[in-house]
């Protein structure tokens, strides 16, 4: 990033928006604003950071002219900004358009306005083979990503997708930790599950090399090793010395038994970075016969990445992993 540039993060009082900060707060941007719906956060965070580096716009990527306000001046765009609770999402899939679909239009027609140098579009795991609201409503924020990036002469769109992160607001591992706190069982849906597990450190990191490598259209996806729920759920135990019972609640509406990360379709036109996939953007104009007339036998001879198939974590590589989380550290020190 130049020096003298001005770097806009949508929804960036969450949990990425506050690990980028940290990782931008002392090197020579100019200006960071964090563009968010929420006054409160916010507020802790300006008190937290006192910084004159970090400008706050209170706004929505629902209202195109609340962003239009934040972006005059703008160089680079992580769009963070979504829905991302799959029940919420499943009881109210048209909010998860209006943000994470109708948003994303909103944020990228802003950027290509203001001709902004570079977006970066943070996606999920589960905007692939999608069967639940989020999902699919994620998986269209990947095409209008893609659509947008046609078109953008000045303005580079690249999208990132990678898999649950570790401790994050919502997940499963502050859940665990919080039942064994007080005493209750930990629920678990299904103890086959099989989870992707990265840490949000890693998922900045895979926004960064998008952000340096990212050609218009381009979709970067990380590698990264996977475990099941149960064993997630005893390796927690062990790090607590705790005895409490494991419950299994049934799956739940919109759960997947495992995460899909790059699908076979995906695969025949993707390339491996070594710690990384580059899915290339998707550049069929409408003529028709190369949607309809002309295939490729690629396809059935690919296999999808998913938490199924890739890595499996030990439980010592597991329990390390959970150990250098600051989330688990603070709850060990609290007691």
């Amino acid at each position: 990033m130049d020096k003298n540039g001005t770097l806009l993060i949508t929804g960036g009082t969450g949990s990425f928006g506050n690990a980028v900060l940290k990782g931008y707060l002392h090197t020579d941007i100019k200006e960071i604003r964090i563009f968010s719906r929420d006054e409160k956060k916010q507020d802790d965070m300006r008190h937290n950071l006192q910084s004159d580096k970090v400008k706050f716009y209170i706004g929505d990527v629902r209202d195109p002219d609340s962003l239009q306000y934040a972006m005059e001046g703008v160089d680079y765009i992580f769009h963070a900004a979504a829905l991302k609770q799959v029940p919420s999402c499943e009881f109210y899939p048209i909010e998860a358009v209006k943000t994470n679909v109708l948003g994303t239009e909103n944020v990228l027609n802003a950027a290509i306005r203001n001709k902004v140098e570079r977006v970066i579009c943070l996606s999920t795991d589960k905007a692939a083979y999608p069967i639940n609201a989020m999902g699919i409503s994620k998986a269209m924020m990947e095409k209008v990503a893609v659509a947008k990036s046609r078109v953008a002469r000045s303005t580079t769109i690249t999208a990132t997708r990678y898999g649950n992160v570790m401790a994050s607001r919502g997940s499963v591992i502050p859940l665990f930790i919080q039942q064994i706190k007080a005493g209750k069982p930990l629920t678990i849906t299904n103890p086959d599950m099989t989870r992707f597990m990265m840490s949000l450190d890693q998922a900045v990191e895979l926004v960064m090399f998008a952000f340096e490598n990212g050609r218009s259209g381009d979709i970067f996806v990380q590698k990264a090793p996977a475990a099941t729920i149960g064993q997630l759920a005893e390796v927690i135990k062990d790090i607590f010395s705790a005895n409490n019972e494991i419950r299994i609640i049934g799956t739940r509406h919109g759960e997947k038994l495992y995460e899909t990360l790059l699908t076979a379709e995906e695969c025949v036109k993707s390339e491996d970075l070594d710690d990384y996939y580059r899915v290339f953007a998707d550049d069929r104009d409408l003529n028709y016969a190369k949607y309809f007339s002309e295939g490729d036998e690629k396809v059935k001879e690919l296999e999808d990445y998913h938490s199924h198939n890739t890595y499996r974590l030990s439980n010592d590589e597991l329990r390390k992993m959970l150990l250098e989380l600051e989330y688990v550290q603070q709850e060990l020190k609290n007691g």
